[in-house]
């Protein structure tokens, strides 16, 4: 455990910048994928749900290791085995052609198709079929969950894989709390750790616990028992100790959605607000610890965002970043500069040395792909919703998707968060549980 130093009497753990290197494929984790694989198609073969089950328990556990230009990840290894493991059960595909379930295939057909189009102005190819290809992967989770989970609807075996996968995130990411965390807010010459876990930064742990709230509420709601309280009450704490404010944001917003649809069992998300508000009381505490400071040093914490942008390695600010999305929306409107290709042009934007996404999902699409991208993504949205809204009071799945859907479009207008897979797939994996709902 690390050692809290001390500074004007505040304790704190040191921040410790995290390097990702992804790794070659070598023959222990080739022989490790490939018994993941088989366990995964065997159980798959013998019921779908257990297919269901270990593909939304993966989402956050990479593994990630290189292999012929690509990653090789837990996740896409899962997704495979359970594909291969429902190919004996032709029916089940049908599912597929329904009407609420075909609108959202529609609607990801339309974003890849507007990805693939920008082939012809980007400047960087293979980022746009990468970035295609990813949203391919997205299409895959969700007809691959949709079929599994409408061929053997085993609510209470996905719902605990579920919650133990996101008891494991939030745990790793409290963790942090008493050894170097990956991110910091600083003040002054101080560091406030912000958690992440096994995610790839505190917002995106934000995002995904927005999804993870939203699916532990309701089932609380529904049916409650003592593992969901916990997990949901650790995982609002951890939502908090990101100190992302649109995810807190988000969080509220979920519950407001559950507190107009289930009036009468709202109470028992005790847990959910009990997190929140000891989270608003780390606010707080932060706010009196900033009072504390002398002018110089609250000065500097006004100026946080460039001050982290210069200590983490070029990833600029919202307002630098924002600025630059808009200038390559008014230079290419109709289909932007190429899907992938904003973090690689920002130099032409004037950002030197930043290579980040947009932190905005509607400027980011507009940037990348123009008007055709963004329509794309509303009318994506706009399915989606369209589809989960009619399961509000009649399966907590859809509950849970709505809501976290919800939460999710109101976050993407400061962040990106379908940049990263585990959480876009962590809320698409919801969303197609939901969908089975009115199938």
């Amino acid at each position: 455990m690390t050692e809290p130093h001390e500074h004007r009497g505040v304790p704190y753990h040191p921040v410790a910048d995290r390097i990702d290197i992804t790794p070659a494929l070598d023959p222990l984790w080739l022989i490790v994928f490939a018994f993941l694989f088989a366990g995964v198609a065997l159980l798959t073969i013998k019921r779908a749900g257990f297919g269901a089950a270990a593909l939304v328990a993966v989402v956050p556990f990479f593994g990630s290791h290189a292999f012929l230009g690509t990653t090789v990840t837990a996740p896409k290894v899962v997704l495979l085995a359970v594909i291969v493991g429902l190919s004996n059960r032709a029916e089940a595909w049908r599912v597929l052609r329904r009407r609420p379930v075909a609108l959202v295939i529609a609607a990801f057909c339309a974003i890849i198709l507007v990805n693939v189009l920008t082939l012809a102005v980007a400047q960087h190819r293979s980022d746009v079929l990468r970035e295609s290809f990813k949203w391919l992967e997205y299409l895959a989770v969700f007809c691959t969950l949709v079929v599994a989970y409408a061929a053997d609807p085993a609510a209470r075996l996905v719902r605990t894989a579920l919650f133990l996968s996101i008891l494991a995130v939030a745990l790793s990411a409290l963790w942090e709390i008493v050894s170097p965390a990956p991110s910091g807010m600083w003040i002054g010459d101080v560091a406030i750790p912000r958690i992440a876990g096994v995610l790839d930064g505190p917002n995106q742990l934000g995002g995904y616990l927005e999804v993870a709230v939203a699916a532990l509420g309701a089932w609380q709601m529904r049916e409650p028992n003592r593992l969901t309280a916990a997990t949901l009450l650790l995982s609002s704490i951890a939502l908090g100790l990101t100190f992302s404010r649109a995810a807190f944001g988000g969080a509220l917003l979920i519950l407001a959605i559950f507190a107009i649809v289930e009036r009468r069992t709202v109470l028992r998300l005790w847990p959910l607000g009990l997190g929140l508000a000891g989270a608003f009381a780390a606010d707080l505490a932060r706010i009196a610890v900033i009072d504390g400071l002398p002018a110089a040093d609250r000065s500097l914490l006004e100026h946080a965002s460039d001050t982290n942008a210069s200590l983490a390695g070029g990833v600029g600010n919202r307002a630098e970043l924002w600025r630059a999305a808009l200038f390559f929306f008014r230079s290419h409107p109709l289909l932007g500069i190429g899907a992938g290709n904003y973090e690689l042009e920002l130099s032409q934007a004037g950002l030197y040395g930043v290579r980040t996404q947009a932190n905005s999902w509607y400027l980011q699409a507009l940037a990348e792909g123009g008007i055709a991208l963004f329509a794309a993504t509303v009318a994506w949205i706009a399915a989606v919703l369209a589809s989960l809204a009619r399961t509000l009071r009649t399966s907590p799945w859809g509950l849970a998707a709505f809501a976290a859907s919800c939460a999710l479009v109101a976050h993407g207008f400061f962040d990106d968060l379908v940049f990263y897979p585990k959480v876009a797939e962590a809320w698409i994996a919801l969303i197609a549980l939901g969908v089975t709902a009115v199938i």
